[in-house]
């Protein structure tokens, strides 16, 4: 349910799994965009979804900009997430429900959790369990778990009786459930944990990198971040060191950038580890269709790949 333009320190998390009230996974800090500037502007403007929206906070009242950073949807909901696959995820009156592009209520506020669209399907929660609904609101998989995470390349992490195993789209069991912790996949590998250290899994259920790390997030153009000790490096495919371990939290690369702090302050580097945006936020959000959130102070604020600022908060 969390998202990181609005509960943007939810970003530096580190993966634990899910639960009905405060849904654990890989909460490790994102990325987006790409290595250098010039290619980064261009794609973000060929890339971008003309329907996508960010949420923005105005005066206590969350309302979404377009990705000009134009006023896209005034601010009339308790609480609101990005959109993902055409739909956003917004509270009102302590119930969750989704809206569409121009703000209009396409399933009606009736969820005690939502998260936002992944591969066709959403979770959500009723009560204390949680379950995946489709665009017509309709429940593809029943709300019969008390953990669960999304869908990636097919499959989603569940818990069952205290163990994680993955589901498919239909809601049958495609890997057992034998691990202490899993996450979602990607790139067709997920993070699990066996005992107190993560590896990662291949969609057969069979190890593809042992676990070693004390934290690990999911794959993304091919590195997935990790730590083994006290600080965050990357790691590649086959499980060798990528980026060393040098920073105090790291995320998913997107677009050829991750999210990063050095101390307290984020900034965005590139696949070689290389700062493009330089550490200057005091709280980053994930890049998404081509816009991050991050703050200054108390200050939200939208940044493009270029570091450029969109949009930036009144008060």
């Amino acid at each position: 349910m969390y998202d990181s333009a609005t509960y943007p320190a939810m970003d530096i998390v580190e993966l634990t799994g899910f639960r009905a009230g405060l849904r654990k996974n890989i909460k490790l800090i994102a990325g987006a965009a790409i290595a250098f500037l010039a290619i980064g502007v261009a794609i973000w403007f060929v890339m971008r979804p003309p329907d996508a929206l960010f949420p923005v906070n105005v005066n206590g009242r969350f309302g979404f900009i377009d990705s000009s950073g134009r006023m896209a949807v005034a601010a009339q909901f308790d609480q609101a997430q990005r959109s993902s696959e055409g739909l956003a995820a917004v509270s009102v009156q302590g119930r969750w429900g989704y809206v569409d592009s121009s703000g209009r209520i396409k399933i009606q506020p009736q969820y005690d959790l939502a998260d936002p669209f992944s591969e066709g399907l959403a979770l959500v929660g009723v009560g204390p369990k949680l379950g995946y609904i489709g665009k017509d609101a309709h429940f593809a998989i029943p709300p019969d778990y008390d953990a669960a995470g999304p869908f990636g390349n097919g499959l989603a992490p569940v818990q069952v009786a205290g163990r994680w195993g993955y589901i498919d789209r239909s809601g049958k069991l495609r890997i057992d459930p034998q691990f202490d912790d899993a996450g979602a996949f990607s790139d067709g590998l997920a993070p699990v944990r066996f005992g107190a250290r993560f590896g990662y899994i291949d969609k057969t259920g069979k190890l593809a990198i042992n676990p070693r790390f004390v934290t690990a997030g999911r794959f993304s153009e091919g590195l997935a971040a990790m730590r083994e000790d006290g600080q965050f490096g990357y790691i590649d495919k086959s499980g060798k060191v990528a980026i060393p371990a040098q920073f105090d939290s790291a995320g998913d690369f997107s677009g050829g950038l991750a999210l990063v702090a050095i101390g307290t302050r984020f900034g965005y580097i590139d696949s070689k580890g290389r700062f493009v945006i330089n550490p200057r936020f005091d709280r980053a959000g994930t890049f998404h269709s081509g816009l991050a959130s991050v703050w200054i102070g108390n200050h939200q604020l939208y940044i493009n790949p270029s570091g450029m600022y969109v949009w930036k908060s009144a008060n």
